[in-house]
Parts: C-alpha cells; sequence; structure tokens
C-alpha cells in the first residue's frame, strides 16, 4: 500500500545552473553527471592531436560511431583508389593502355585494365577477394607481383585494426552500465541506531556482477595547514551494506550505507539545510558475468540531492506465484521518517553491551552527587 501523498517524495534530477560550485562567483556545475559522464573540459594540451595519434587504438575506440563509420568507409575507398591509382601507372609504364596501340602479341601485366576505371575495379576486386575472373595478374611483370603482395598485405592489417576496433568498441561493458540504476536522492536517516547517509543501487538485468563494491568520493574545497585552497579536494567515504563490507550480492535492490560518525567526511556539514560546496560521486566496480570485463558505474549527488530525514519505500515484494518483485515504479521514491536529531545520535537499541555499561556509569555518577557533602 502506498502511503499518503504528503510523506512521499517523488525523486528527480535538480537542476543546478544557478548555484555556486566552489566559491560564490562561479556558477554550479557537476564534476561528474548523473549518468556517470565527466563534465570536465581539458584545455591548453601541448600536441594533443600527437598524443592521441600515438594511441590509435584507444582513439578509435572513443570516436564517435558517426565518425568512425565515416572514417571506416572513407578508408577502404581511399585504398581501393589509391592502389587503383598505382595499378593505372604500372599499366602506362609498361604500355599496356589502348591509346599506346600495343602489338598483337603483347601480354599486359593485367588483364583488361585500359583505363583508370578498370584499374580502380582491379584493386577493388583483388582487395575484397572477389575475383570476377575478367581482370586478372599475369607472369609478365614482377613489379605487379609485388605490389599485389604488398596491397593485401597491408589492406588486410588495416582491416583487422578497424574490424577489432570495432568489435571492441561494441563489447565495451560501457552499455552493461547502463543496466545499473542509483537513486536519484540520497537520504539521511537512522539505520540501527546510527545516523547513515544511504543511497540506492539496482541491477536491471538478470546476469549478475561479480565482486562488485560501492565507493564514494566526496569532492570539496580544502584549506590547508599552510594556508592552500585546493579546490576539489577528493576524499574517500566508505559504503556497506548493513554491517558487511564484502562483496554483495546485487541479485535485487540494494540500499548502501555511510555511517556519519566521528570518521566521516560529513560529520562538521550541514546536511540537514541541503546546502553546501561540495559534491558525493558514488562509483560501482564490478565483473560483468558473461563476459568477464570489469564494468564501472558512477553517478553523484549535490548537497539539494541529500534529503535529511526520508528513507527509501520498499520496492521488493512477494507475487501470488511465489517470486520476488522488484518494483522499479517505486526505487527512487522516499518517505518521510523521524529526522535524526544531531549526527552523532545514538538511540538506545544501539550496541546493548555498551548501552549496559553508559547505564551503569550513569547511575555511580548520581550515586556520586546524592552522597557529596554540601
Amino acid at each position: 500500500q502506498m502511503t499518503s501523498a504528503t510523506k512521499v517524495y517523488y525523486s528527480q534530477t535538480t537542476q543546478t545552473d544557478s548555484r555556486p560550485l566552489i566559491g560564490s562567483g562561479l556558477r554550479r556545475r557537476r564534476v561528474m553527471t548523473k549518468d556517470g559522464r565527466s563534465n570536465v573540459r581539458m584545455e591548453h594540451i601541448a600536441d594533443k592531436r600527437f598524443l592521441y595519434l600515438k594511441d590509435l587504438w584507444t582513439t578509435f575506440i572513443d570516436m564517435q560511431w558517426r565518425y568512425k563509420l565515416v572514417l571506416f568507409s572513407a578508408t577502404f575507398a581511399g585504398t581501393w583508389f589509391a592502389f587503383g591509382v598505382i595499378w593505372y601507372l604500372v599499366a602506362v609504364v609498361h604500355g599496356d593502355l589502348l591509346e599506346f596501340d600495343p602489338p598483337a602479341n603483347h601480354t599486359p601485366c593485367v588483364m583488361q585494365v585500359h583505363t583508370l576505371t578498370g584499374a580502380f575495379l582491379f584493386s577493388l576486386e583483388s582487395q575484397t577477394t572477389i575475383g570476377y575472373g575478367f581482370r586478372y595478374i599475369s607472369e609478365e611483370c614482377p613489379l605487379a607481383i609485388v605490389l599485389l603482395i604488398t596491397q593485401l598485405v597491408l589492406t588486410t592489417i588495416m582491416e583487422i585494426f578497424i574490424t577489432g576496433t570495432f568489435l571492441a568498441k561494441i563489447a565495451r561493458p560501457k552499455k552493461r552500465a547502463e543496466t545499473i540504476k542509483f537513486s536519484q536522492n540520497a537520504v539521511v536517516a537512522q539505520h540501527n541506531g546510527k545516523t547513515c547517509l544511504m543511497i540506492r543501487v539496482a541491477n536491471m538485468r538478470k546476469s549478475l556482477l561479480i565482486g562488485c563494491q560501492v565507493t564514494g568520493k566526496l569532492l570539496q574545497t580544502h584549506l590547508t595547514k599552510e594556508g592552500e585552497s585546493v579546490r576539489l579536494n577528493q576524499v574517500n567515504v566508505d559504503f556497506q551494506v548493513d554491517t558487511s563490507s564484502d562483496s554483495p550480492f546485487l541479485i535485487l535492490p540494494l540500499t548502501f550505507y555511510h555511517v556519519v560518525d566521528d570518521a566521516s567526511p560529513f560529520r562538521d556539514m550541514a546536511l540537514r539545510t541541503g546546502e553546501g560546496d561540495f559534491e558525493l560521486v558514488v562509483i560501482l566496480s564490478g565483473t560483468v558475468e558473461s563476459t568477464s570485463a570489469t564494468c564501472q558505474v558512477r553517478t553523484s549527488y549535490l548537497p539539494e540531492e541529500i534529503l535529511w530525514g526520508y528513507e527509501f519505500t520498499p520496492a521488493i515484494s512477494l507475487s501470488a506465484s511465489g517470486k520476488y518483485v522488484a518494483d522499479f515504479s517505486l526505487f527512487d521514491q522516499v518517505v518521510k521518517v523521524t529526522a535524526p536529531c544531531c549526527l552523532h545520535e545514538t538511540v538506545r537499541f544501539g550496541d546493548p553491551e555498551k548501552v549496559k555499561l553508559e547505564e551503569s556509569l550513569r547511575e555511580a555518577a548520581e550515586r556520586e552527587r546524592e552522597g557529596a557533602p554540601l
């Protein structure tokens, strides 16, 4: 059953163009977008094009599909035409063209290559191993034999490289990462007697992620002891499932917790007000079960996307057939609960031994005060 409308918060991506990032003079921008893309622009890199050309494999894989398809087509058409011109020159040098009026017993280097168009068609047929049988090389010209071998070897290497980049781009785990979903908002509430910052993560495929780990990076301005202001300083934020830090079994949507205590980087932040100059980047890493490729999924939360005094609406139910159902229409919904009084508050149902010891010490201190002379 749904709770009342006044208690359910429907999460949406918050526009943040009008808020400062670091300092009041700058407009607020994400370092990492909600879908995990970098929002950083690199400028003034010396010899940037040369550096990209030195790593052609990565450059080709990172290239957008439209440019990759154009380059793929242009490379093949260009090599066909370039070697076609070379074959035409061979015919010119050997006197195979009809305008040279060769004698009746003249044997050309390549049969039926009398024009540039014919040379282009022979280059295309040789490189693609079509072999129609109408144009073929003869034994008359050793240079033509060497040229044919050179063309086939060079173009085969080129085809292997281009085809490999296509397969590598298709098989990248980036598409698998799109089936990992983070909650649009993070929430802060009591969990097992501790004030916790919580996010929800779900795997929308039946295939599992092996050895997945969730970590966080808190990006904020940091002032060192020497007075140096470090913009976007990175601080680790640990997340866990309940009290275990082992690899979670991500078969159903899970809630990951970060305990906000004295060791937490959030201990001095005003999470209650939703204000501040920081960004929480959350990273999930794991191995794709079907391909054994390493997959990384990222998202980020701004101060106004961290909700104080809310918790996630349960999204798991049991169907009539006995199957567990994950309802993603409830995935981003949160319900208002009793807000923590402070970040360090611990309720009475915490560690029983610790509570018992604190009560005994408190009673002993009260007895001492009662027995002290006035």
